[in-house]
Formats: structure tokens, C-alpha cells, sequence
């Protein structure tokens, strides 16, 4: 048996054997043409740019269908490639001035532009390397014929392994026999993380050298939960796999009845289960598990789904289609919490040495007022047909949160002069997602009406422990007793001062932590959709006073193992059956 972890992007557990696909590394000859068949060249290579356009347009209408509008945007991405007239006078160069055929011509062009993407420090830009290795697959298909792939002999339910998926490859999976997708390279914000997620299957990535330990035929255990794959699974673990995925199975219809059901406590306080989502179609599933609205929309992903700055526009359809589907249900939106390297070339950091402490969030939109004027224009013009908050990221200090304040007046001010309307009373809250933020509450809670209570950052900007690396994610604790102080004192704070708080964290929809989070005095929990039904069958069992009395004796450790080991003993105790093996947050 060997276990290897990676980063989990999409949650589930598939056991099944594996189908292993090697790197598409696709060499072409150098061939020489004679100076009259220049012309010639050329007018295959636009005509197989032409078929490749007019493909990626039929897998961009098919995608929509399966995904939504932005998923699809990838493909309209990749078409803008192929249009690049940049990219078209260095093909066509290339050609003329080396006397080479169209597809060595298309090779090396698109080889080198991957080479630079691969030296630049930026994550998300090496990501995108691998959309200019989709590109050139497309073309040099429609030039000398498709390469053979692997994925069309999957004749049986199967886990995929591969050392990276094209997003074309990825869209194309056939979700019926894959069930599940590891990889060796890859990132949380990458193609195929993303569109894996959209797919619902287990995947895990970032992985290094998964397709070096297993072999075609191989049982694998993908456990997207925890980030793990397990190789030549012994008796005990598949035991203990399949026994969750059977007792998953049988409390399927008792977790579609709880979702129904109204989150209540035993003595008869009211919790109100929020949804984080990224995209408009996922309200539909989030409503159906329970969701009273959606605490908190992630509109960085209308940036990552494009190579260009979104416009007001599509700003605004991307609003309004989830505004319309909550059907007055409440919608929290949450300004741009990115990187510049991650929305816009143009705007030149210098390769930051550290980006998690660089310019990013609320600092990158302050000193770019027109990336931040376009956003806010387009929640406020979506407003006008629903229950809307926005929130600011990363804020740090009072300034900070004066300045957005200030941006947002402004914006208000220009609408009111072109005459379109909007809700002029738009609730404005901040994420608390740095200890600053967190130690200096008392004074935020004088600017804003709410709080969101980020714990994925708080955790790792408190413990100074990056989360997606490996070697020190042993380190990265909600249970830390540091953290749950934290929270306590902003929850605390923000009740004294009548404001609306929550938590939207990983830690709010991990069930170990319901109870404590109850007894620390959050009323608002915002999740992703598939932990509403667990955290909502617990609070359906728990009374506040437990709750106080767990988050009392929680207080009194002095280490996360002795913290989580409490939890977890409590739980099962009130539920017996409530972790089966399974923690959302690593």
C-alpha cells in the first residue's frame, strides 16, 4: 500500500481501478520547404486555425450546456489564441523566414510561449501553460491528425490518472465511467481543478509524481475529502472506504429529508446555513441542500475564466443570473480577492516574492480604482432584484475600509447621475480573514454592518502556515486554540455591537466543528452546498447549552490535537455516525 497526498479540489471518494494516462508530448521533425511552397504552407496553417476556431465554438456551446456560461468562457479564451494576430505574424514569420511546414511552424511558436509561462514565479501563470498546450494540440490535430489519447477506451467505471488534462480533455470526460481524476501537476485555481470541480468527480492534484506509483489496472482510492490517494489499498482501508461509501449511500435519503427540514436547535434556536459558490449555476444544487441564500459569492472566478479584465457587463450577467435564481433569497458578494498576476498582465508587480503577503484583495483594487469602480457598479446595477450585500477582502486597517467605503460612494454618486438605479442602502460588510482585523474588531464594527469571518486565511495568516504546502499542512490547525480565540472574540464583539456575523471558512462546514462553533455565538454558518445537509443534521440534535458547554471546555486546552480530539468525542456521543471517517478540513 502506498498513500500519496496532493491538494484535494474536488471532494468525494472513488474507488475503482485505474486507467493511466501518460504526458502528450507530441515532438515535431523539423521539415524544410522549398521557398514556393511558402504560400502553400501558410494557407494550410489559416485554414487549420480557421477548423480549430470553429471546433472550440462547438465545445464552448456544449460546455455552456453542461457547466454554464463560465466555464465556457475557457474555450472562448482559447479561441482568442488562436485570433491573436500577435501569435498569427510569429506562425506566418516563422514559415516565411525559415522555410519550415506549418506544423513545425505552430510547434515551436507555441513551445517557446509554454517555456515562458514556466519560468515565470507566477502560479497562475505556469497554470496557463498548459492552455497554450491545448492550443497546439487542436492545431497540430487538424494538421497532421489527432494524436491517440487513452480517455476513448475507458469502457468501465474507472479512477483517472495523468500527469495533466488539457481543459479540453477535462470537458470531454465521460463522467458515467470516470469517477474520479489525480494528477501530477496542477493547482487549486488551474483549468482542470475548476472544471473537475464543475464535473462533481473526486480529484485531487498537484500530486508530483502520481502516474510513477501506479500502473493501468491498478485499485486506487481517491479521497477527495482529505487530499489522498491510496495505491494497492490493503484489506482494512478498502473495508473502511467502502463501508463509508455504503453508509453515504443509505443516509442519502435521510440527508435529502434534512435539507427540507428547518436548522433549528433541540431548544429552539434558529441558525441560519448559508452557500459559498462560485459560479451562478451551483445556487440550484445549493438551494436544493438547504441553502436560505448564499453567504458568499467568490467573483474571482469571473477573472480566472478569461485572459482579460472582465467587463461591467459581464460582471453585471453573471450578478444578475444569481440574483434572478435566489428568487429574494439574501446573495453576499464578495469584491476581488486575487492577485494582479492573476486578472491583468498589464499591471506590472515585479514578480512579488511572496504574493500571499503582496499586493492582492482590497490592496490591488485600491490602487486600481477603475478594476474596483467596474465591480461595484455592476453588484449595485444587480441590487435593484434582490436581497444584496457586498463585502470587502483582506482588510486590514480602518483606512482600508474607509477608502472602499469612499470608492463605493463615489460609484453611487456616478449612477445616480446617469439615472440608473440601484439599492442605495446596500448592506456593506468586510472579511475578517487577518489577526489585525480580528484584534482591532471593536473599531471595524463602527464601519460596517456585518462580518465574515474568513477562516481558511485567518488560520494561516495566525499560525504562519501556508495551506497548500505539503511538507508544514500538518501545521494548519482550525482547532489551533489561537484561532478559536480569535473567533470567539470577533463573534463576541460583533453580537455586542448589533452587527450580522458569520463564518464562511472551511471550518464552517466541517461538522467536528458545529458544536463549538454554536457555543462561541455564531448564529450564521456559510458553507459549500454539500456540507449544508451534515452541519444541519447536528444542529437538528444539539441544544445551545451544549454547545456553550463544549466551547467552554474547548477553551481550556492548550493544543489543537487536545482540541480536535474533544470535538470529535463530543460529536460522536450526540451522533454517533457524523464522521464515518471523513474531515472536511484537512
Amino acid at each position: 500500500m502506498e498513500i500519496r497526498r496532493g491538494i484535494a479540489v474536488s471532494p468525494g471518494v472513488a474507488i475503482h481501478r485505474a486507467v493511466v494516462v501518460d504526458a502528450e508530448d507530441r515532438p515535431v521533425p523539423r521539415r524544410s520547404i522549398t521557398p514556393d511552397a511558402v504560400e502553400g504552407e501558410i494557407k494550410r496553417l489559416e485554414k487549420a486555425l480557421q477548423a480549430s476556431v470553429d471546433e472550440l465554438s462547438q465545445l464552448q456551446k456544449s460546455s455552456e450546456e453542461r457547466f454554464g456560461s463560465e466555464m465556457a468562457r475557457i474555450f472562448v479564451f482559447h479561441a482568442g489564441l488562436l485570433r491573436d494576430q500577435h501569435l498569427l505574424e510569429q506562425l506566418q514569420s516563422t514559415i516565411r523566414n525559415e522555410h519550415v511546414t506549418a506544423e513545425y511552424a505552430v510547434y515551436s511558436v507555441l513551445r517557446r510561449e509554454v517555456r515562458k509561462l514556466q519560468q515565470v514565479e507566477s502560479q497562475f501563470f505556469r497554470e496557463r501553460s498548459r492552455d497554450f498546450w491545448d492550443v497546439e494540440r487542436r492545431i497540430l490535430s487538424q494538421l497532421i491528425g489527432p494524436a491517440a489519447e487513452g480517455l476513448g477506451d475507458m469502457k468501465t467505471d474507472s479512477v483517472l490518472i495523468a500527469v495533466d488534462l488539457t481543459p479540453s480533455q477535462t470537458a470531454g470526460l465521460d463522467k458515467t465511467r470516470v469517477k474520479g481524476l489525480a494528477t501530477d501537476a496542477g493547482g487549486r485555481t488551474s483549468h482542470t481543478a475548476i472544471l473537475a470541480h464543475a464535473l462533481g468527480i473526486p480529484a485531487i492534484v498537484g500530486l508530483e509524481d502520481i502516474t510513477s506509483a501506479v500502473n493501468p489496472g491498478d485499485t486506487v482510492i481517491i479521497d477527495g475529502n482529505r487530499g489522498l490517494v491510496i495505491v494497492h489499498p490493503d484489506a482494512a482501508q478498502l473495508l473502511e472506504y467502502r463501508s463509508e461509501l455504503a453508509r453515504q449511500a443509505e443516509t442519502k435519503i435521510t440527508l435529502a429529508e434534512v435539507a427540507r427540514q428547518p436548522a433549528i436547535t433541540t431548544d429552539g434556536v434558529e441558525i441560519s446555513l448559508m452557500a459559498n459558490i462560485e459560479f451562478p449555476h451551483e445556487v440550484k444544487h445549493a438551494v436544493e441542500q438547504g441553502a436560505e441564500g448564499i453567504g458568499l459569492y467568490r467573483s474571482e472566478f469571473i477573472y480566472l475564466s478569461s485572459s482579460v479584465e472582465p467587463t461591467e457587463e459581464e460582471h453585471y450577467e453573471a450578478y444578475i443570473s444569481t440574483v434572478r435564481q435566489l428568487d429574494g433569497r439574501p446573495l453576499v458578494i464578495r469584491t476581488l480577492d486575487l492577485g494582479a498576476d492573476k486578472i491583468n498582465a498589464n499591471i506590472d508587480l515585479s514578480h512579488e516574492r511572496n504574493p500571499f503577503l503582496g499586493c492582492r484583495s482590497i490592496r490591488l483594487c485600491l490602487q486600481n480604482l477603475p478594476l474596483l469602480k467596474t465591480q461595484l457598479r455592476a453588484i449595485l446595477r444587480a441590487s435593484v432584484e434582490g436581497q444584496v450585500s457586498l463585502m470587502f477582502p483582506l482588510i486590514c486597517s480602518v483606512m482600508e475600509i474607509r477608502q472602499a467605503k469612499m470608492v463605493l460612494t463615489d460609484v453611487m454618486e456616478d449612477l445616480q447621475e446617469e439615472g440608473i438605479p440601484f439599492q442605495q442602502d446596500i448592506p456593506v460588510g468586510m472579511m475578517v480573514e487577518v489577526p489585525a482585523a480580528a484584534l482591532q474588531v471593536r473599531t471595524f464594527c463602527q464601519e460596517v454592518d456585518f462580518l465574515s469571518i474568513g477562516t481558511n486565511d485567518l488560520i494561516q495568516y495566525t499560525v504562519a502556515v501556508d495551506r497548500g504546502n505539503e511538507r508544514i499542512a500538518n501545521l494548519y490547525s482550525a482547532a489551533h486554540p489561537a484561532v478559536l480565540q480569535l473567533v470567539r472574540d470577533v463573534t463576541r464583539a460583533a453580537n455586542r455591537h448589533r452587527k450580522g456575523v458569520s463564518i464562511c471558512g472551511e471550518m464552517a462546514g466541517d461538522p467536528e466543528f458545529t458544536m463549538l462553533l454554536l457555543g462561541l455565538g455564531l448564529r450564521s454558518l456559510s458553507m459549500t452546498p454539500p456540507a449544508l445537509t451534515a452541519v444541519k443534521r447536528i444542529i437538528r440534535a444539539v441544544s445551545v447549552n451544549q454547545c456553550q458547554r463544549v466551547a467552554r471546555k474547548a477553551a481550556t486546552f492548550d493544543s489543537d490535537r487536545e482540541v480536535q480530539n474533544y470535538l470529535r468525542e463530543e460529536l460522536r456521543r450526540i451522533v454517533p455516525d457524523a464522521l464515518d471517517g471523513r474531515s472536511i478540513v484537512g
